[in-house]
């Protein structure tokens, strides 16, 4: 099978390729446009020349199986819409576009072509999250913090919030009825922005504050006189009385408790199969970011 990876910053390097680079029966072909990073971590992989590629054109020539798009927001939508036009099956870095109209025409564009397109919300897959599906989930509270970093309303929310929104809308517990969201908006930047998801039986919150003075990530899941709480999706609290703790074990790699392991080989098994991966999902949660950026900019007017 080959694969290939498009883009080589960060979250291609710590999380994507140690787990693409491992997989038995993968050929896996990088591409990007800065020659030093191509070199440097093709040799860290011990990859031949033919498998690394300078430009799109050159990695599509290799007829591929599948492709992986970690290049930065901005070209997402040429780079995706250049992959689903060749048939190949795609996944790609959330968002699939800063515009809610560029990721609809992607989705129907997949739709068109029969091709598969998924969209990298691993915290899904994370274990520590896909077990609290199965907690009661009267109240749901997700915090996702950062240290001074305020920044333009669309950009946090599509980059960074969108987490918070997609994982709020894989654990409430049905559909939603109310939708609220509160911002700080100061100088044109977003300080902090909280999203209300309620229905009848159920409140699901979701904040993010960018002067938090921390860089953590809490989720808590209660109901029926219990609580299920995450810590930076590593350690689990169960309260039912006596607080028990479970914590990630010593040789788990982040990949894994991240869930984005799990996500590569969930899409690569899908490809593998033959089975066809739909984005509306995916793009629901775009369509709810569209919402959350135009309260934020409403308020901030």
């Amino acid at each position: 099978m080959k694969v290939g990876c498009i883009g080589l910053g960060d979250i291609a390097r710590k999380a994507y390729l140690p787990v693409l680079a491992v997989q038995a029966g993968v050929e896996l072909h990088l591409q990007t446009r800065t020659p030093a990073t191509l070199t440097r971590v093709a040799d860290e992989l011990h990859l031949p020349v033919a498998q690394r590629h300078a430009d799109l054109d050159a990695l599509l020539a290799q007829d591929l199986d599948a492709a992986f798009v970690h290049a930065p927001t901005s070209v997402h939508p040429e780079i995706v819409t250049r992959l689903l036009d060749a048939g190949v099956p795609t996944y790609v870095d959330k968002p699939l576009a800063y515009e809610l109209a560029d990721s609809e025409r992607l989705v129907a564009l997949a739709e068109r072509q029969r091709t598969s397109l998924a969209v990298g919300f691993n915290r899904r897959h994370a274990p520590a999250y896909a077990q609290c599906a199965e907690h009661p989930r009267e109240l749901i509270v997700l915090q996702k913090n950062r240290v001074g970093l305020p920044e333009e309303p669309r950009a946090m929310i599509l980059d960074d919030f969108i987490h918070v929104v997609d994982t709020l809308r894989f654990l409430v517990p049905g559909p939603v009825d109310d939708v609220t969201v509160r911002a700080r908006v100061v100088d044109g930047l977003l300080h902090h922005v909280v999203l209300q998801l309620s229905a009848e039986g159920f409140t699901a919150l979701g904040v993010m504050n960018r002067l938090s003075g921390s860089a953590e990530e809490i989720l808590e899941v209660s109901g029926q006189d219990t609580k299920r709480q995450v810590l930076n999706l590593s350690e689990v609290i169960d309260h039912k009385g006596q607080p028990t703790l479970r914590r990630r074990g010593d040789w788990v790699p982040v990949a894994r408790q991240r869930g984005i392991e799990q996500a590569v080989l969930a899409f690569l098994d899908a490809v593998r199969a033959g089975r066809v991966l739909s984005a509306r999902d995916a793009l629901a949660t775009h369509e709810l970011c569209e919402r959350v950026v135009r309260a934020v900019q409403e308020r901030a007017a």
